[in-house]
């Protein structure tokens, strides 16, 4: 990633960096990815000895119904 900086110097040193707009949002959204990623890797690490279900176990458990009663029923008469 390429940037189009100006430096500002204090005291001859280097005391801050302005950068366009876009640019800056660009550097905020790769920042919030790289968090994301990192808090996956670590619930990964912590969950990695978690017993599991399968997936027709989990729609079992969240609709209470087994997959032949998962048909809608129709209402009234």
């Amino acid at each position: 990633m390429e940037f189009n900086t100006q430096i500002i110097k204090k005291n001859g040193k280097n005391e801050f960096v302005v950068l366009p707009y876009d640019e800056f949002q660009k550097i905020q959204e790769e920042l919030d990815s790289y968090e994301d990623i990192r808090c996956l890797r670590e619930a990964k690490i912590a969950e990695k000895d978690s017993p599991t279900i399968g997936i027709a176990e989990l729609k079992k458990r969240i609709t209470g119904r087994t997959r032949k009663s998962s048909r809608p029923r129709k209402l009234g008469g």
